[in-house]
């Protein structure tokens, strides 16, 4: 069956800003409006001639449930566009674009503003259980001897918070947080501390070299308070293998490897894109950064869900005939290291391609195509943007290097992978 392409016209994120002591400046809402507006005010058309509004959100706080809704009436898309919001944990962002893609090849959709946000900062602290039930029988008491009934039956332990941000990295049906399963992913190919910290290094090493290049999909933010952040903020230059080898693990005590600096930082941030049809693009008479050629959605173990980014683009390989260095780029979503390391492991692997795939080891995916300006353990990973953002940067990267095809694939909470092959165009050609 032949698709109708689906071009990506334009696109802009935030910075990326991690989580600190307390709430970030922003809301999730707030990150993808900001994102959004720079984005739509250098577009020929306005912003009501929009089809759709489609937004991936982890995380979204109790006042924008719906945010995708929220986004589209902030930037003036009006009431007759229709917004909504989408949630597949990691990849939700990518899940925004997939939706939009499925749209415009039905031809329901022409012109589509899809992407991700989440304020992981924001996250909520809860109470308990045993604290919610105590406040029911509170509520429900009348009369003072109900009340101090009530209060008899409080107790100081009942105040302890419930880290909703743990809560949510936890995976409820095999009970491992990510981290766990990054360890998993570790043991089974033997991926040990000293290449998961040299990698983490290399992360930060190359997203500060593409910072001093210049990236063009970020729009900076200015605060309430009046504060410039320009930048991703949890960059380091002083992320070295020996230095990442004095932190201790924090998933697996005390005997693990994964740790705080070879693993995504936790992160607030926004990522949009345009998606457009061919009608679309000659209509506005719009100059695409490239196109969407095919997607894939995969599952697999939970309990290796780190894996998932070999499960979703191995099948897209498959279907085009091409190998893994065949692309020119690859995106995968750093959510670990040990994860990356595991992914590449994974298709050197005769055993495993076989069982899963089969087909002999795909071989060795050449490092010098694999996150050329950094990842999410430099930039960090807020979890509803990281699957736009990685689709978004892959066509800029192509872009600026001359380049044509490119693979953006992510792993995803749950035990799943999402991916999506995406190729540059001719200046003279839609």
């Amino acid at each position: 069956m032949a698709f109708k392409p689906v071009y990506v016209v334009d696109g802009s994120r935030t910075p990326f800003l991690k989580a600190r002591t307390g709430p970030g400046p922003f809301s999730a809402g707030d990150l993808a409006v900001q994102a959004g507006r720079a984005l739509l005010l250098r577009q020929p058309y306005a912003p009501t001639d929009l089809d759709e509004v489609i937004v991936g959100c982890a995380a979204p706080s109790p006042d924008e449930v719906n945010i995708g809704r929220v986004i589209s009436l902030r930037l003036g898309c009006g009431d007759r566009v229709p917004g909504w919001t989408v949630m597949r944990n990691c990849a939700s962002g990518m899940q925004a674009l997939d939706s939009g893609i499925a749209n415009i090849q039905s031809g329901r959709s022409h012109l589509v503003l899809a992407g991700g946000t989440d304020a992981l900062s924001r996250a909520p602290v809860l109470f308990s259980d045993d604290m919610v039930r105590w406040l029911s029988r509170w509520y429900a008491a009348r009369g003072l001897g109900a009340k101090l009934a009530a209060l008899r039956g409080l107790r100081l332990r009942n105040l302890a918070p419930v880290i909703g941000l743990l809560k949510g990295l936890t995976d409820p049906v095999v009970g491992l947080s990510m981290g766990q399963t990054a360890e998993n992913v570790a043991t089974l190919f033997g991926i040990d501390r000293a290449a998961m910290d040299a990698y983490a290094a290399r992360s930060h090493q190359r997203a500060l070299a593409a910072r001093a290049a210049g990236m063009p999909e970020i729009t900076p933010l200015i605060d309430t308070q009046g504060t410039l952040h320009a930048d991703d903020d949890g960059v380091r230059e002083d992320s070295t293998p020996d230095k990442l080898a004095k932190l201790r693990p924090v998933f697996d005590k005390p005997w693990g490897n994964i740790t705080a600096g070879n693993s995504s930082q936790v992160t607030d941030g926004a990522a949009m894109l345009v998606l457009a049809s061919e009608e679309a693009v000659r209509k506005w008479n719009l100059r695409p950064l490239g196109r969407i050629v095919d997607s894939q959605w995969a599952g697999l173990d939970p309990a290796l869900m780190g894996l998932g980014p070999v499960h979703a683009a191995t099948p897209i390989l498959q279907r085009h005939g091409l190998g893994l260095n065949d692309l020119d780029l690859w995106e995968i979503n750093e959510a670990f290291a040990a994860q990356v390391l595991g992914c590449l492991a994974a298709w050197r692997d005769e055993a495993y391609c076989q069982q899963n795939f089969g087909t002999p080891a795909w071989g060795e995916l050449d490092a010098g195509k694999l996150n050329v300006d950094g990842g999410a353990i430099a930039i960090g990973h807020p979890v509803g943007a990281s699957g736009a953002r990685i689709v978004l940067h892959l066509l800029e990267a192509l872009k600026r290097r001359g380049a044509r095809r490119g693979m953006a694939a992510i792993c995803i909470g749950g035990g799943q992978g999402g991916a999506m092959l995406v190729e540059t165009l001719d200046e003279d050609r839609p």
